[in-house]
């Protein structure tokens, strides 16, 4: 896959460890004679490389986060300035607040000029010091707002809308005559990003969603027919439920947006908890929120800001139908609900997920001072790639459920593979 260029590099880099233009890095590394072979796709290698594009003394670079919050942003904020001020000598590097709001000055606050007191303990803390929105931009007065500041390189944290920005304005760009490089860093805590591994910020929300089923499993076990139901998220797909469940082991049930399940029937799902609840007298049940959406009466259709469609609330839904369904069934139950979703996304990172934030920062600056443009830095096969952003956003990752991740999880539970 090749990457855009702005023109021809010809500054020297500070850099001695250099990687080849020529580099690649295959999507798939599994090769089996009996099975049909994917379309072999190539992705350029990330890193430094020899010639620069930009005069790091003469460079304005800005940063932008945008979307929801996810364990890490701060981390990555702080590598990128770090790795652009200590390592190439940028001269400025600005923060513009309130997401792609705070690019369109009618609409944002004056960014921020980021300094090392500035950024000095923002990674121990939750969160984006720099802000977020969600929604999209004016493009022409953004990029009058960068012409006018003088930013020619432009980090975007985001999810697939935010990178899908991000190429809007490199594109408006480029019919003005403005170079900028636009490097995204993928940002989503449920780790479905397409060609990526692990997204910053999932290890982390495993870690804090395993603390919440714990106390769930407490819960529900130290009163007769206690059952606790736990939402997740995972709007498209079940890796942080998943993840958690296996990491746990005292989940009984894990319901995720890519195994659909029936609630009634034989072999429905209430038949099975309640099967669960007469012989162990307590259950703990794991529903990522984009889980059973089919259930629903009426399909959602609305959209946020974004354009992301707004899901049912599938953890209250499903605490109803259970709730009614033991009442008929004239068992008693004590119902414990946890929704953590907004304590788990705004946690720290922890030190795996601070290690990743780090490494996709630096990668990410070593694309842009080399003067590419139109992509997103992806994590494959231990190794850091550029992912052209067309690519990136046309598809997303989900959970297999034949692979051995979710023949983990049914491991784990015991649950059957289909509630049908």
């Amino acid at each position: 896959m090749n990457i855009l260029s702005l023109g021809e590099a010809r500054f020297p880099s500070p850099l001695r460890h250099m990687v080849s233009d020529a580099a690649r890095i295959p999507a798939h590394i599994v090769r089996d004679p009996d099975a049909p072979q994917p379309d072999e796709i190539l992705f350029e290698l990330a890193g430094p490389r020899a010639r620069l594009f930009f005069d790091p003394a003469r460079t304005r670079a800005g940063i932008v986060t945008c979307g929801g919050l996810c364990p890490g942003l701060n981390n990555v904020i702080r590598s990128l300035f770090f790795e652009l001020h200590h390592t190439y000598g940028v001269k400025e590097v600005l923060g513009f607040r309130g997401g792609y709001q705070g690019l369109d000055p009618a609409r944002g606050p004056e960014p921020t000029v980021l300094t090392s007191a500035f950024v000095d303990q923002i990674h121990r803390h939750g969160g984006t010091i720099l802000g977020t929105s969600r929604g999209p931009v004016d493009m022409s007065a953004a990029v009058d707002n960068l012409i006018r500041r003088d930013v020619h390189v432009l980090f975007t944290v985001g999810g697939d809308g935010t990178q899908r920005g991000g190429n809007a304005l490199f594109q408006e760009s480029r019919q003005r005559g403005h170079t900028l490089s636009v490097v995204g860093i993928p940002k989503t805590v449920d780790n479905d990003v397409a060609f990526v591994a692990r997204t910053f910020g999932y290890l982390t929300a495993v870690e804090e969603a395993v603390k919440v089923l714990v106390c769930a499993h407490t819960e529900a076990r130290s009163i007769h027919n206690g059952l606790a139901l736990v939402k997740l998220m995972g709007r498209h797909c079940g890796f942080i439920a998943a993840g958690a469940t296996v990491a746990n082991h005292d989940v009984n049930f894990t319901l995720v947006p890519e195994v659909p399940f029936k609630l009634d029937g034989k072999n429905g799902f209430l038949s099975a908890l309640r099967d669960r609840i007469q012989k162990r007298a307590h259950a703990v049940v794991v529903v990522a929120e984009g889980a059973g959406q089919q259930l629903f009466e009426d399909l959602p259709t609305d959209r946020d800001a974004s354009g992301n469609i707004k899901l049912k609330d599938i953890g209250l839904f499903l605490r109803e139908r259970v709730e009614s369904y033991f009442r008929d069934a004239n068992i008693p139950i004590a119902m414990r609900y946890f929704d953590p979703s907004y304590l788990i996304r705004s946690s720290p990172a922890n030190a795996a997920d601070s290690v990743l934030c780090d490494l996709y920062a630096r990668n990410a600056v070593h694309a842009a001072m080399a003067g590419k443009t139109g992509l997103v830095i992806g994590y494959l096969h231990d190794s850091f790639i550029h992912i052209p952003i067309e690519m990136l956003v046309r598809e997303k990752k989900h959970l297999d459920p034949e692979s051995v991740s979710w023949t983990a999880v049914l491991a784990a539970t015991g649950q059957p593979a289909r509630f049908e």
